[in-house]
């Protein structure tokens, strides 16, 4: 059994980013921007309908507040204040989700936060004290062996292992950061013989040809990669036929 998941509500006053629509007909886990990257009220309660419409489960997507970098840029941001910060966000989706009928089910941070919690052991202390902070035991999303799962565990939460068919690797089982070229998988073709090798055979190509482990229990196509919506509908479809179950972890 393996969920879907993709970064929705990446939009903001009348810039939108991700087709929202297309995608919640795919994925069985929506990661909901919550205002810090990218997302604004308006946009925060219009996913949650459209997620609890279709059964869709609601993740907070929480991040540095960066609007203007779309929270890839790297910040230095205090342990307690990024707690504070993490919990604010949770709580303002928690709003939207709940008046839609729906919960919020569980955490994945974003772009630069969600790198630095891979080998950051105060920032991800931080964010798993952000998620207690905002009540509920709810699962974390992360990378497979991140100091984030880790914290997740040692505070009593479910830290969920997450791969990426649409980004590259390093022979470490890191992302390649996407300063550098090739980082997106973009061919189509690729990314969902990537799904199902990581799906089915527990594995993905690095950048650099060998072969790296990744144990999975979500699998992440990003929004807003070009053609997102297909790429996800593709992706569903061969995991489908290839026997592996879909079904949200939360």
């Amino acid at each position: 059994m393996i969920d879907l998941n993709a970064d929705l509500g990446e939009g903001f006053g009348r810039w939108t980013l991700t087709d929202d629509d297309a995608l919640l007909s795919v994925v069985t886990s929506a990661n909901v921007a919550c205002g810090f990257h990218a997302g604004d009220p308006s946009v925060m309660r219009r996913v949650c309908r459209l997620a609890a419409e279709r059964g869709v489960r609601i993740g907070a997507q929480v991040s540095y507040r960066d609007l203007a970098g779309f929270g890839r840029r790297a910040m230095e941001v205090p342990p307690d204040e990024l707690t504070a910060e993490v919990a604010y966000q949770i709580g303002a989706l928690r709003v939207f989700a709940e008046a839609a009928g729906a919960e919020v089910a569980y955490v994945k941070p974003h772009g630069a936060l969600y790198n630095r919690t891979v080998h950051d052991a105060e920032q991800a202390e931080a964010v798993v004290a952000g998620v207690r902070l905002a009540g509920g035991a709810l699962p974390v999303l992360g990378l497979p062996g991140s100091r984030l799962l880790a914290a997740a565990r040692d505070a009593g939460l479910t830290g969920v292992p997450e791969a990426f068919a649409d980004r590259a690797y390093t022979a470490r089982g890191t992302l390649v950061p996407r300063r550098e070229a090739g980082s997106v998988v973009t061919d189509e073709d690729a990314v969902v013989r990537r799904a199902l090798a990581i799906a089915v055979d527990g594995t993905v190509e690095a950048a650099d040809g060998t072969t790296v482990a990744v144990a999975a229990r979500s699998l992440c196509v990003h929004g807003d990669t070009p053609n997102a919506a297909r790429i996800a509908a593709r992706v569903r479809e061969a995991l489908e036929a290839s026997g592996a179950g879909i079904g949200a972890f939360a």
